[in-house]
């Protein structure tokens, strides 16, 4: 018998967004908008998956208005966009634009590198990168990063000041303040990957003494507080999304939590800051988080927190992006089956679908008819389809 979807074509509400499916676009790093301008074939390429029935897109990481913000980050990152501007600010305007005329719905990714930025790099070479403590990570973890790259980074830096963390949050209230003018339905923060909000997260790169380091909830001050600052320029009316990891880009063996009691540490004062969806990255949305329960990264962010969540992590495919980039591809999958048992029985409430949808824009709407879901091959992650 054909697997049954439909429970995921059902509408979702959040605040002042009502989302037509429960289907996401995930943020995916694509490297086209050149000075950090999004051009038009940016604003196609996001219309393309409203086109093809995705009910909310997520943007790639979108820099926040901070000289430090963008820059190389291990794999040579370039022509990342920005979300401040006047070029940029109008290059996104087409964007939100062209989706809205599309019948779609879409909220800007927020993200600052913070201490996977390589100093030298981006926009404002000359500018020092944010680092909590001056640390990059530890030296001798699994990572993906090239060892060049970890060695000019690993050693340590200037922490940042009190007045180097305050232009930082200001920097977010900026660009939220930005997108919700541009008329952007939502907004998502990058708190994973070992990129600035996750490094105060995390106590191997937080080991500051002061109001900003400390327990895992005093690791959580600096998260809160940008979202603080993202909710009073965004208004009540529009959501915010918030993703974290246990995953480190410096160490994928990583872990914020390792008990359900230490997540809530984390997540407790983000959720009360005002988050309305919580997106746990994960490499295997079907592997469970912790011994003794089936639950997810994102199943658990909505038991302990009572938000909504979103799950992620090679939904639609049978391998993940770092495993599938040995030969290039990942096959698709009858994942779908697993993500459907888990989805229906209330474990999360959206699901973010990343390669598969930039592989086929139509992706959602297959899904829905029942077709075959093709598999991926790297070579699009050159090109804009």
């Amino acid at each position: 018998m054909p697997l049954d979807v439909e429970p995921l074509f059902q509408p979702l509400s959040v605040r002042g967004l009502t989302i037509p499916n429960r289907i996401v676009m995930a943020p995916m790093t694509r490297n086209f908008s050149p000075d950090g301008v999004p051009g038009p074939e940016v604003a196609a390429y996001y219309r393309r998956r409203v086109d093809g029935g995705t009910g909310l897109l997520i943007t790639e990481g979108v820099g926040v208005d901070h000289a430090a913000a963008l820059g190389e980050a291990g794999l040579g990152e370039s022509d990342l966009p920005q979300l401040h501007g006047d070029r940029a600010l109008a290059g996104w305007k087409r964007v939100v634009d062209e989706v809205h005329a599309a019948g779609g719905k879409i909220v800007p990714q927020l993200w600052h590198q913070g201490v996977m930025r390589s100093i030298g790099t981006g926009p404002h070479p000359l500018v020092p990168s944010v680092r909590p403590s001056g640390l990059w990570g530890p030296a001798d973890r699994v990572t993906s990063s090239p060892p060049s790259y970890v060695e000019r980074m690993i050693a340590p830096t200037a922490p940042a000041t009190e007045r180097d963390i305050q232009d930082v949050i200001d920097a977010y209230a900026r660009s939220a303040r930005h997108a919700r003018d541009l008329g952007f339905d939502g907004i998502a923060i990058h708190g994973a990957h070992g990129y600035l909000i996750d490094s105060f997260l995390w106590g191997e790169t937080n080991r500051r003494t002061d109001a900003w380091g400390g327990d895992r909830r005093a690791r959580a001050r600096f998260a809160a507080e940008v979202v603080r600052a993202i909710r009073r320029e965004a208004g009540e009316a529009l959501p915010i999304f918030f993703r974290f990891s246990q995953w480190k880009q410096q160490d994928f063996k990583a872990r914020l939590a390792a008990t359900p009691q230490e997540l809530e540490e984390v997540l407790g004062p983000i959720a009360d800051a005002g988050v309305d969806v919580f997106d746990g990255s994960v490499r295997y949305f079907d592997r469970p988080e912790f011994e003794g329960s089936p639950l997810n990264l994102s199943g658990w962010a909505r038991k302990l927190t009572g938000k909504l969540a979103m799950a992620v992590g090679g939904i639609g495919l049978d391998r993940g992006f770092y495993d599938s980039r040995r030969d290039g591809r990942a096959g698709g999958s009858d994942n779908i089956a697993l993500l459907m048992a888990r989805f229906n029985r209330g474990e999360f409430d959206l699901v973010a679908v990343g390669r598969a949808l930039l592989n086929e824009p139509n992706w959602t709407r297959k899904l829905r008819a029942g077709e075959e879901l093709p598999p991926f091959d790297e070579s699009r992650l050159k090109e804009l389809i």
